[in-house]
Order: structure tokens, then sequence, then C-alpha cells
């Protein structure tokens, strides 16, 4: 039982090593495409893979041959990696607490409006380079291809995602008076399919109700990737140690001391051993 910790902590390491390889690999195939929306991921994935690939690294070199100075890197490396992980995932909670669609009269889907959302995210939205980018995606995504062939009864019958809110304008524009005062999303709407609602405060809002959405899962995987990063650390912290007693040739046992200059700690308990002698 005295290296079970590093043979439990070498095969943990050995499989996260292994599993940073496709992500490292998915994030050089998204940073080829151009077209679609997973591409703004690239650069979170192969952070993520690299550092996976290089902490199992240490780690299973740490815990397989003894060596403590890169089980160290390897424990300081997955401390910074909870924190920033539990940093993460409460700013995530706090940035997407707030969105939510409204419900629309006679209609089966739900129209979102920007100031429903967090100052940090309407931020990002607004910024024009961060939006261009979004429209791209959206573009090449052809989400409206089907939404603008709709009919009628199809707005009546049919259910729309956040996203698909940017193939048409707000429900309340009435574009048959044109002497009542309307939403400024009514006169940004175009019919031409590469222009559409796509500038619209109703299209930035799905977008940010989509990632409100994916962020949300996302956090919940935070968590529990926490769980399982904190008993890694902790079984990595047992074989820290038993790789320090490899290196110091100092074992189990009061006994079984070998070096000629014991470590503070014997002595400490040694001292300790005598004065308890001297009393009983």
């Amino acid at each position: 039982m005295y290296r079970l910790s590093n043979s439990v902590i070498g095969f943990l390491n050995l499989f996260t090593l292994l599993a940073s390889i496709p992500i490292i690999g998915a994030g050089l195939w998204m940073a080829r495409s151009s077209t679609t929306c997973e591409s703004f991921l690239q650069t979170p994935l192969l952070v993520v893979g690299f550092i996976i690939l290089i902490v199992s690294l240490a780690g299973f070199i740490g815990a397989c041959f003894h060596v403590a100075w890169a089980l160290w890197v390897y424990l300081v490396i997955m401390l910074f990696l909870i924190g920033t992980l539990m940093a993460l995932t409460v700013f995530g909670f706090v940035v997407t607490s707030r969105g939510g669609g409204a419900v629309v009269a006679g209609r089966v889907y739900s129209e979102y409006h920007l100031d429903n959302y967090s100052p940090w995210l309407k931020k990002r939205i607004k910024d024009p380079h961060y939006w261009m980018n979004v429209k791209s995606c959206i573009l090449g995504s052809k989400t409206c291809a089907k939404v603008v062939l709709w009919t009628p009864f199809d707005y009546l019958t049919k259910d729309l995602s956040p996203i698909q809110g940017c193939c048409k304008p707000p429900t309340s524009c009435n574009y048959a008076s044109t002497m009542v005062a309307q939403e400024s999303d009514c006169y940004r709407w175009n019919n031409d399919p590469n222009i559409l609602c796509y500038e619209c405060d109703s299209c930035k809002a799905g977008v940010l109700e989509d990632v409100r959405r994916n962020w949300h899962k996302i956090s919940v995987l935070n968590i529990v990737m926490l769980v399982v990063l904190i008993g890694i650390y902790c079984i990595g912290c047992c074989a820290f140690q038993n790789a320090k007693r490899a290196e110091s040739d100092y074992p189990y046992g009061q006994n079984r001391m070998y070096k000629t200059r014991p470590r503070w700690d014997y002595q400490w308990w040694r001292w300790m051993n005598e004065r308890r002698h001297q009393l009983y």
C-alpha cells in the first residue's frame, strides 16, 4: 500500500496524457477552419491541451520514477489549474446569472432583449470587431436558410432558437403603419439575406442567450472537473511524499534510519521521545 498512490497517479496521468493529444489535434483543426462557430474555441482548446500534456507528463515521470522535483512542478501547476478553474466557474455563474427570453403572445418562441444581460456580456457583444466575427460565423452556418422560407403560419406554430432570432424583425414591428414609433430594431431589418436583422440588438441578445446557456453547461462540467482535479491533487501529494522518501532513503519506521545527517523531523521526534522517557 506504500506505493499505491504512485501507481494510481501514474495511471491517471498516462490517461490524461493520451487524452490531451486529440484535444490539441481538435484545436489545430479548428485553427484551419474559418466558417464554423467552433473556430472561436481554438485558443482555449490549444491552451488547455498543452497544459494537460505538460502537467500529465510531469506527474507521470514523477510518480513512476520517483522524481520529486517533477512531482513538485506537477503539484504547483495543478494547484494553479484548480484555482484558475474555480475562479472561471464563479465568474461564469456571475456573468450569466441574468438573462432569459420574454414570452411573445400567440407565439411558441421567445424574444430576447439586450438590457436583460450583465454589463460585461453587453460590453463584449457591442465591440464591433467581436460582433463582426460572430456575424460571419452566423452567416457561414446558414442558420437563416430555412427560417426565411417560413410562412406566417410557421411563425405561429414553430419554435426558434435564440440565434434564429437574427433571421426576423421583432414581432412588435408593424410595417403597415409608418406613422407609429417603433423599436429601433424595426428600422434595422432588411430583406437582404446578408443583412436581415444581424445588426439588431435582439440578434445580439439572442447570441448572448446562446452563450449563457452554453456557459451554464460548461460551469457544471467545471464543477465536476474541480472535484476530479482536487482528488488527483490529494493523491499527487501522497506520491510526492513517497518520492521524497525514496530520494532520501527515509522509509517508514522509527528504526529505519540510514542517512548520516537525519532530517529535521527525525531529530524533533527523537528529542520528544527522550523527553517523554525522562518524565515517565
